[in-house]
């Protein structure tokens, strides 16, 4: 009973409802403390993912030798299939079942947010995207220089940054989450504003599930393991990707999810979770295609042509890839795809924003839970071209 009270998702999920109930009797001057804690957590949060990015993968990259190219080409093109995959399944269920839906096409007015009363800013060393290239750049050329110096300081970097998730950012996490649910039980985004996309969001969270299946049905069937093995150990991340509504802040969770499951290589989790994090959101493209015909039918009561749909599908991939891994990070990188190929205006932009919004946690959780799916296909690959594992990997809990 005592593990279960001290587990990681028991107290998540604690934060979320004691953030919940406190947002519903917060009065103001409560909100100004909540929402300032909430500020200068994110701003820590956010200011340790690009090293944690940095410190995971330009280490990991040193280690497979000269292996690296392919596998971080089969890790990119798996995230790009997955997306688009996501977004033609989201299209033809839309084609199926937004023409038989009758939705309100606007919502209630939000409660106001006090101001910050202490703004902290934190500014990131550099973008999530800039680490990332950075963190693929320092391990592709330290392999291909043989470097050895630049390698052992990786790796001691590694430990560094190791030290700081599961001594800064993961204890600091629910805290974070019940000042995020209680901001959004103040301003009435779940008492008010869910109920009116409340169909649309439903059919949204069921076709997350439906695509985390086929993922991991088919990494299992390709790795030769059992993906429950896997996908039983994500629910601690789940849960951090709901209150945080972001894969990079979930970031640090996620690999240690990855590294309690043992079908996966360990040398795959440390390399493939952080760049899964900020390439793969399958959750969140799949989200947007629906969203999009759903408000299209909406506003001109038709939904795109398919051609249409295809183009916006397949330039949504590519968006999604480079998309940060923030909260409403894939529809405001996509914006132009949006309003150039869909043909939205400035009320269409501004209901595709809110909607996506209300459910942007829950595609948030299955863009991470994904990850462990494509982590176990990439552990299967380098198993089946018999790519030796790394002589070290990072070892999240320190046994």
């Amino acid at each position: 009973m005592r593990k279960l009270l001290t587990s990681l998702p028991f107290i998540l999920l604690v934060a979320v409802i004691v953030g919940i109930l406190v947002g519903l009797v917060a009065n103001q001057p409560v909100m100004n403390v909540v929402v300032t804690i909430q500020y200068v957590l994110n701003q820590l949060i956010m200011f340790c993912v690009p090293l944690i990015i940095i410190g995971f993968i330009a280490p990991s990259i040193t280690k497979l030798g000269s292996n690296v190219s392919r596998i971080l080409s089969m890790g990119v093109l798996i995230a790009y299939l997955s997306s688009i995959g996501a977004a033609f399944f989201s299209t033809v269920a839309g084609y199926l079942i937004v023409p038989r839906l009758s939705i309100a096409s606007s919502a209630d007015d939000l409660r106001e947010l006090p101001e910050v009363v202490f703004q902290l800013d934190i500014p990131q060393v550099m973008s999530v995207m800039s680490a990332l290239v950075l963190a693929i750049l320092v391990g592709l050329s330290a392999v291909w220089t043989k470097a050895k110096t630049v390698t052992r300081l990786l790796d001691e970097f590694q430990r560094m940054v190791l030290v700081i998730v599961t001594r800064i950012v993961i204890p600091i996490l629910p805290v974070y989450i019940a000042a995020t649910f209680c901001s959004l039980s103040y301003e009435g985004s779940i008492t008010r504003q869910l109920p009116v996309f409340l169909i649309v969001v439903l059919i949204v969270i069921v076709g997350h599930y439906i695509w985390l299946a086929l993922l991991y049905g088919i990494a299992g069937a390709y790795s030769g393991k059992n993906p429950l093995d896997v996908l039983r150990h994500w629910g601690p991340a789940y849960l951090t990707a709901i209150g945080t509504m972001s894969s990079s802040a979930t970031l640090a969770v996620s690999l240690q999810c990855a590294q309690k499951a043992k079908p996966l290589r360990r040398d795959m989790a440390s390399f493939g979770i952080p760049l899964f994090a900020n390439i793969h959101l399958c959750g969140s493209v799949l989200t947007e295609v629906f969203f999009v015909m759903t408000i299209s039918q909406m506003l001109y009561g038709t939904l795109p042509s398919v051609p249409t749909m295809i183009l916006f599908c397949l330039l949504l991939g590519v968006f999604a890839v480079g998309a940060p891994g923030v909260p409403g990070g894939t529809v405001m990188a996509s914006l132009g795809l949006i309003t150039g190929i869909i043909g939205f205006g400035e009320t269409g932009t501004s209901l595709i924003l809110t909607i996506f919004a209300l459910q942007d946690s829950f595609g948030t959780a299955c863009n991470i839970t994904g990850d462990g799916a494509l982590t176990l296909f990439m552990t299967g690959y380098v198993e089946r071209k018999k790519i030796p594992e790394m002589t070290e990997s990072v070892d999240i809990f320190g046994d």
